[in-house]
């Protein structure tokens, strides 16, 4: 089964997107052609928006679905319009709560992503300008790192670091551990003061190689038989260290964070 889906916002369209791709994720056995229009703030774009979507009805045959977040009712009216399936991903939340706060919604644009608390925002650029700044042992200043990722090559340090920093405002560096490392087996010196906040990422060879190739084709660093070797001293060397780890071969950027934040007890609220 084939079906198309526009997330419509009024503002980035990040939460119509981010909350429509896990609602999505639900039906396996369904195959999503997914657009995203964001600053749909006027009835001239919410026109242009419903034309585009009875447009797709036409050609396609199949009934649009639209996931939705535009505060202003008269533009979800004319989306409406088109004939698509209206998820209003406000809509079941906004009544109970205005009755529960005893006020009314302000249908304000830009309140979900926008900088709404400056400390906040700057908080996350300083962890942003931390983790790129530490970012596979280019400085080695650790004092200040909330925790710190380990792990071979190309195991999914770095997207970490910055996904943690850009919605958590968490500052995390990260070491590779090279051939060196691997064959001491020994934590490098310059990680030992910081062991409790040490975490390990690991991942499967045979993906690895093929992310290494990808980056450096026909090289020593992408064959199966390096990766194999770095990937089981790795192990070897955090099993000894007593460093907790995870596989990320399987898992999302999203996941990891979070089972990083549980095991540090990290309680940030994403911003």
């Amino acid at each position: 089964m084939h079906r198309t889906v526009f997330f419509i916002s009024d503002s980035t369209g990040i939460t119509a997107e981010t909350i429509g791709n896990s609602i999505l994720a639900q039906f396996e056995g369904v195959q999503f052609d997914k657009h995203r229009l964001p600053f749909t703030d006027n009835a001239h774009k919410a026109e242009a928006a419903a034309l585009r979507i009875k447009t797709n009805y036409a050609q396609t045959g199949q009934r649009p679905i639209v996931v939705n977040t535009m505060a202003e009712r008269a533009l979800c009216e004319i989306v409406a319009a088109s004939g698509a399936l209206m998820l209003d991903v406000f809509a079941p939340f906004i009544g109970p709560l205005e009755e529960e706060l005893s006020t009314k919604r302000s249908g304000a644009v830009n309140r979900s992503h926008g900088m709404v608390d400056f400390d906040k925002y700057e908080a996350r650029i300083n962890a942003t300008n931390y983790a790129l700044s530490h970012d596979d042992g280019i400085d080695v200043n650790y004092a200040e790192a909330d925790l710190i990722l380990v792990g071979v090559s190309r195991s999914g340090k770095t997207p970490t670091c910055l996904y943690m920093a850009l919605h958590y405002g968490v500052s995390a560096a990260n070491y590779p551990l090279t051939d060196d490392d691997l064959e001491k087996l020994e934590l490098p010196a310059r990680l030992r003061p910081y062991k409790d906040r040490l975490y390990g990422l690991t991942i499967d060879p045979v993906r690895l190689a093929q992310i290494r190739e990808q980056r450096r084709a026909g090289s020593r660093y992408a064959t199966l038989q390096q990766c194999r070797w770095e990937l089981e001293q790795a192990d070897r060397l955090m099993r000894q260290a007593g460093i907790p780890s995870l596989n990320t071969t399987h898992v999302s950027i999203e996941e990891i964070a979070s089972k990083i934040f549980d095991r540090f007890g990290i309680e940030r609220t994403m911003f």
